[in-house]
């Protein structure tokens, strides 16, 4: 019998095209142009091993961005591809409503153990955009039960411009992209925004160095105007990813949070993007000792593995949820695969890898040489700014260097760069013209070189 682990022989041409043809035919892609995407080669991802993926025929690719910032440990990690196999042998998925299930229980002990202090109760879901609206619904209700009166008033939820939180409703609601969301304004509810600190195109025009965050003065003068009005308040720590790798200066989350405790709003930490080691701490807020209220996570729970959520609250607020069932204080939220065995049993086994290999530690000579290579793209002539943060790193193409122009959106210069990477190995995807680098975590210094080397040519070549 064929070793599992072996890579499998690549698929013949008659039937690599008839896999396109079906998929043009069939597969509307998230994201995606389809006008566009029937026009360009189409790559099909058969396999993986380690920081690589295998199309169909054959060919390897440098994973640059993890399979979409999900891959933690690298593709076919050993220990949890055998933890699935061994869930499979026990049972695949069993509800939560009404029962509980071994994995899911393990599973929210090491999550709770490794989480920031005084967070000690798990909901699970599915993805990024439901450990979101889980969080929302939880900071709605909790005012709404509230044992003082006054408190009931509290409804309103804070989040930032450019922000991305998923794209369910309520997600899409306190998300901020215009390009994503305009279109579904008359069906989400009424959000306070203010801006998030984008030092490379400050609005203000201010020098990071010199601003104190300015910033920040929008969102105090929210909060002492309406506190009495609002829930909660929602961000991205430390980096809004979708946005464009937009990084937020030191001790901006902490003023954040200051500001929430000052005026009695909830902290709602979204670390589906930032969480499980890509700023280069376990989660975000760690950085700046920040303790949110609620915390979700997805995306790297799993390992990048399989579709798990969790949104992570405190004692307080799920005390809050406590009564006779005729008091109606249940939060009445789910979903059917809410907890699956499976999944959790993937999480279990990448939060071992975490902990058994001192993942966090030995990243940080990673970093380093992220960092060190990524000096040289500034002084390229249409690299307008290189952003950072642990292994989640930006690089934002424009038309003008001084006058920091961007292209016309029409050239598509950033997909340009990406699809001449694919020919050299290496698979991108930008944000517009923000080229994302963001590899798992399994990749060698020398792997490293390569995905810089290679980012650096195509940009070259291209602009």
């Amino acid at each position: 019998m064929e070793d599992a682990r072996n890579a499998r022989t690549p698929l013949s041409a008659d039937e690599i095209r008839a896999l396109i043809e079906a998929d043009h035919k069939h597969v509307w892609h998230p994201f995606t142009q389809m006008q566009e995407w029937v026009e360009q080669p189409c790559m099909i991802v058969a396999e993986g091993e380690g920081a690589y993926v295998i199309d169909v025929e054959g060919n390897r690719y440098l994973d640059g961005i993890s399979s979409l910032w999900v891959n933690v440990h690298g593709h076919r990690r050993r220990e949890i591809d055998d933890a699935i196999r061994a869930q499979l042998d026990r049972i695949a998925h069993s509800t939560l409503l009404g029962t509980a299930s071994v994995p899911s229980i393990r599973l929210a002990e090491r999550i709770i153990r490794l989480a920031p202090e005084g967070l000690t109760r798990v909901f699970y879901s599915d993805n990024g955009s439901t450990a979101v609206e889980v969080a929302l619904k939880i900071a709605f209700q909790y005012w709404q039960q509230h044992e003082d009166p006054a408190k009931r008033k509290k409804k309103r939820i804070v989040s930032f411009h450019n922000a991305y939180h998923g794209d369910t409703l309520g997600a899409v609601s306190v998300g901020g992209i215009d390009l994503f969301h305009g279109k579904y304004g008359p069906l989400l509810f009424p959000v306070r925004k203010v801006h998030y600190p984008d030092c490379y195109r400050c609005r203000l025009g201010l020098a990071s160095s010199e601003c104190g965050i300015a910033c920040l003065e929008e969102l105090e003068r929210l909060m002492e105007r309406e506190a009495d009005t609002l829930a909660a308040l929602v961000i991205e720590p430390l980096v809004q990813g979708a946005a464009g790798m937009i990084m937020a200066p030191p001790g901006h989350l902490k003023a954040v949070e200051t500001l929430c405790r000052k005026h009695d709003v909830l902290l709602i930490a979204d670390e589906v993007a930032v969480g499980w080691g890509r700023t280069g701490t376990l989660f975000a807020v760690d950085q700046e000792d920040v303790r949110p209220d609620l915390l979700a996570m997805a995306k790297g729970l799993t390992g990048g593995y399989l579709p798990l959520a969790a949104t992570l609250t405190t004692e307080p607020i799920y005390e809050a949820f406590l009564g006779p069932y005729e008091e109606e204080k249940t939060f009445f939220h789910g979903h059917s695969y809410t907890g699956n065995a499976l999944a959790a049993a993937a999480a279990l086994a990448s939060v071992e890898i975490f902990e058994k290999e001192n993942t966090m530690e030995n990243l940080q000579p990673k970093i380093a040489r992220l960092a060190e290579g990524l000096e040289r793209f500034r002084d390229l002539e249409h690299v307008g700014d290189v952003r950072q943060r642990g292994f989640m790193v930006g690089i934002e193409l424009v038309e003008d260097k001084s006058s920091k122009r961007s292209y016309p959106a029409g050239d598509r210069i950033g997909m340009k760069v990406a699809m001449e990477a694919r020919r050299h190995g290496v698979l991108l995807r930008p944000l517009g013209d923000v080229m994302v680098l963001m590899p798992p975590f399994i990749i060698t210094l020398d792997e490293i070189d390569t995905l810089l080397d290679v980012t650096y040519r195509c940009i070259t070549s291209v602009t």
